[in-house]
């Protein structure tokens, strides 16, 4: 079967956003001008296409990122001509901080970005976040300030805060034409004209002169907007200083080229509640957005060799692909997400799992339209799609031809920082648990099942209370599981302040053959890597962990040099100061010995945890919290209240913001212990007039005291 869509007429992009700023709002009206969906859904009659989780809709927030493949023609070109449209493959991904894994992958496989931004709020917490995402996966954006027809819109003040807070390199590509209740469409500042919305739906753009009232800021902002296209662009700056005209596509073209590099971040406006901008939003994907063709080969590394390889965006190359989320679904079961690099693959034929190293048949492909799907025979490069029934294949797993293996960047997701202990209510709940367990966390990266070793009770750990909710709401209403739940606690972890040196013979002799390991390690705190920096040959390293082989002259075998390893990892997953999981620790294994006949890989590996336990003891181990970045709106009258119970908690006040409406914006750094419960304090310190919202921002070291009543708590003694 032909490729329906040429590689330069796909787009692949997300729609990202603080909690509540309007991105599934915008994923619907996207469906409606696309022509995938004939109605409208509203998130607050709970009928949206793209949340459809019962959970989603009963709490009118976004879970999980929903993918949806539909076809788009520009406003001002001829809707009939099929050789016109674009293929769009969009990302609807969650605003709340508890799901921002969802975000954090939707970003390793995507071109491009919409940013939807609150004309009210501007630049919230989660903007901020999901900003540093799609800047780490170097994406290129462009901004959309939406619900301009809010009482107390402003898109002045919302543009300055894209400016302030997120990037310089944003600029006004649109001027709203009113605001609030007189909010009526959009100024395009390259074109020049005033564009209206008429229809039911605001289906039909309708293209005026520009009010005169706004012909004076219109040319100013042009003016900029230029300026900013000629900086970027080598061949326009010069005609720009000799004060040359440029044609309209001269302009579209050079601000195209500074999207892709991510040297502009265009701004649109508009209400997609009211109808207003969208379409306009759409072509601004077309027109600047990349395709897969605009952007460079995919880098991976050939799992024979561990020499870089690249892959090229064509058809013709070996195929490639990343599978970057996984999905139970009710009526086909496993459903495994993955964007295409290279090549082309077709269901029925046999797909090599790089990552583990085994083959699979690919028997069924699927398209999908949000919990819809539509069946296809072949997927090619740059595409979007999700295969039926993998057994083996996890997220940010590599798919690849068999003959030509690669192995793709993996994508890092947050550790999890609250955790809750979890037990079937009935006998016949408890196999159903452990499957549903096992799904769940296949499907969420950020979801940690653990076992307490000393009470053996299964510990569920997540990104926030709202997250373990959902996914304990999830098991009872897809699995049949009941369960009762503890209490959320905080995820600590443990870490070592010092180096220290530690030695351990494990000697056993029972009549026959003995035991025999002996290790020698050195343990210091991990040491960030330098930007460029490679990882020597002898080293194994995560984020939290560095293993290095400095045996010399075979005095410990290389087949007991994994057994070592193992035994360490084994020692750090409990802590010594309160039993946690020990992070940001570099091991060097650099002597031991071993006998002929009594040496095993079970007395290496338990000689590596007696002497990983003792190395940490004289390393000076501490305890480390999470602690939240929380931002607090409140009226100036309970300033002081609300100021005093933060630092109460520990919290420390970083700075104060005056808002309009003599609201003051406190942003405060507060340990995650502190804050359950916080929200109905603050409410009633407020009389319910005060807001907050927070995430994660870094792990630091618990105070002595503190650290004590932990331990003891947990039971473990001096």
């Amino acid at each position: 079967m032909a490729r329906k869509y040429p590689l330069d007429r796909v787009r692949n992009f997300g729609i990202i956003a603080h909690i509540d700023a309007g991105k599934t709002t915008t994923s619907e009206r996207i469906l409606f001008y696309t022509g995938v969906s004939h109605k409208i859904g509203e998130v607050h009659d709970g009928e949206t296409v793209t949340d459809w989780m019962d959970q989603e809709r009963e709490r009118g927030i976004t879970i999980t990122s929903a993918a949806i493949s539909c076809g788009y023609t520009k406003t001002d070109e001829d809707q009939d001509d099929e050789s016109l449209r674009t293929n769009f493959n969009i990302i609807d991904t969650p605003g709340h901080i508890d799901f921002t894994a969802e975000v954090k992958r939707s970003m390793r496989v995507l071109d491009g970005a919409v940013v939807v931004f609150d004309g009210v709020a501007g630049v919230e917490p989660q903007s901020e976040t999901n900003w540093r995402y799609a800047e780490e996966a170097k994406v290129p954006r462009i901004c959309f300030i939406n619900k301009l027809d809010r009482t107390g819109a402003s898109f002045e003040r919302s543009y300055e805060s894209i400016v302030t807070r997120l990037s310089k390199k944003a600029v006004r590509l649109q001027i709203p034409i009113g605001e609030e209740g007189d909010h009526d469409g959009a100024v395009d500042l390259l074109k020049m004209k005033a564009f209206y919305f008429d229809g039911d739906m605001g289906e039909n753009v309708r293209e005026e002169e520009i009010p005169e009232n706004l012909k004076a800021d219109a040319e100013k902002f042009r003016a900029e907007l230029i300026e900013r296209i000629a900086e970027n662009n080598d061949d326009m700056l010069e005609d720009f200083l000799e004060g040359k005209e440029f044609t309209l596509e001269q302009l579209k073209t050079g601000l195209r080229k500074a999207v892709i590099a991510n040297a502009i971040f265009p701004v649109f406006t508009g209400s997609a509640l009211k109808n207003k901008g969208v379409q306009l939003v759409l072509d601004g994907v077309v027109d600047y957005l990349p395709s897969p063709a605009d952007l460079p080969p995919v880098v991976g590394i050939d799992p024979k060799t561990e020499e870089e390889i690249t892959r090229a965006p064509s058809d013709e190359e070996p195929f490639s692909a990343l599978a970057f989320k996984l999905q139970t679904d009710p009526f086909v079961g496993s459903l495994t997400f993955f964007r295409v690099y290279s090549g082309t693959v077709k269901a029925g034929s046999y797909i090599f799992n790089a990552s583990t190293g085994k083959k699979e048949r690919l028997s069924r492909i699927v398209r999908m339209m949000a919990d819809k799907r539509e069946e296809v025979d072949e997927v090619y490069a740059g595409e979007i799609a999700a295969a039926v029934g993998l057994k083996d294949v996890k997220t940010a797993h590599t798919l690849c031809d068999i003959d030509a293996p690669i192995i793709l960047d993996q994508i890092v997701f947050p550790e999890p920082v609250v955790a809750m202990r979890i037990e079937p209510k009935t006998k016949g709940d408890q196999e159903r648990l452990g499957m549903a367990l096992r799904k769940l966390s296949d499907e969420d990266p950020t979801f940690k099942v653990t076992s307490d070793p000393e009470t053996m009770e299964t510990i569920i750990s997540g990104m926030g209370e709202l997250h373990l909710e959902i996914l304990v709401d999830r098991m009872k209403r897809e699995f049949n599981v009941e369960a009762n739940v503890g209490r959320p606690q905080v995820a600590y972890r443990e870490t070592i302040q010092d180096e220290a040196e530690a030695e351990h013979k494990y000697a056993k002799q029972s009549g026959g053959r003995g035991q025999y390991g002996h290790v020698k390690i050195r343990l210091a705190p991990l040491k960030e890597l330098e930007e460029g920096a490679k990882i020597p040959k002898n080293t194994k390293r995560t984020d939290e962990f560095e293993f290095i082989n400095n045996i010399k002259g075979g005095v410990i075998p290389q087949e007991f040099i994994p057994a070592v390893e193992k035994g360490v990892k084994e020692a750090m997953g409990r802590g010594i100061v309160a039993g946690y999981p020990i992070v940001n620790v570099s091991v060097d294994l650099y002597d031991g010995s071993f006998h002929d006949v009594d040496s095993s890989e079970i007395a290496f590996r338990l000689a590596a945890i007696n002497a990983f336990q003792e190395g940490a003891r004289r390393a000076k181990p501490v305890l480390l919290e999470p602690i939240m970045k929380v931002e607090v709106y409140t009226p100036e009258q309970f300033m002081g209240d609300v100021n005093g119970n933060l630092t109460s908690k520990r919290g420390h006040i970083e700075t104060m913001d005056d808002l309009e409406g003599g609201i003051k914006l406190l942003h405060a750094k507060v340990p995650l212990s502190e804050m359950f419960g916080y929200t109905t304090t603050l409410r009633s310190m407020t009389e319910g007039r005060a807001s907050m919202s927070m995430e994660f921002d870094h792990y630091d070291v618990v105070p002595g005291n503190v650290a004590k009543e932990i331990a003891e708590a947990r039971g473990v003694k001096e």
